[in-house]
């Protein structure tokens, strides 16, 4: 079990190296456009197959992600990849600002609130 909590944790981390990949400026053209889509395909919540759909939903993931990886990291020079490997795990080890994410919460009810009291009839 130990062994697939550390797969999952290289897959976490080369979708944000793919990422970051896609965005350096030495990363060959062609390499760049693979990597945007492999890291949009898996941080998207749209899949090419559901999840709900039983065993197929997750074997996309689990088959369609690690082969765009590993064919991402094929076309981007090593030394790109590495640097990019090490930034993406750097920023793994930074903390994160739950207070940011609850101000950003608190932000996003605060629009939708706003929103329905402007859609909201008012009784008159």
């Amino acid at each position: 079990m130990e062994r697939v909590k550390a797969w999952a944790r290289r897959l976490k981390r080369d979708v944000h190296a793919v990422w970051l990949a896609a965005r350096h400026p030495a990363t060959p053209r062609t390499a760049k456009l693979l990597a945007l889509a492999v890291a949009a395909y898996a941080l998207s919540p749209i899949d090419l197959i559901p999840d709900f759909i039983p065993v197929l939903g997750y074997l996309d993931d689990l088959i369609l992600v690690p082969l765009g990886i590993l064919l991402v990291t094929r076309m981007v020079p090593p030394a790109v990849m590495a640097e990019c490997r090490a930034r993406a795990e750097a920023a793994a080890q930074r903390p994160r600002s739950f207070g940011g994410a609850a101000v950003i919460v608190a932000l996003w009810l605060a629009a939708a609130a706003l929103l329905l009291w402007w859609l909201w009839p008012s009784a008159a």
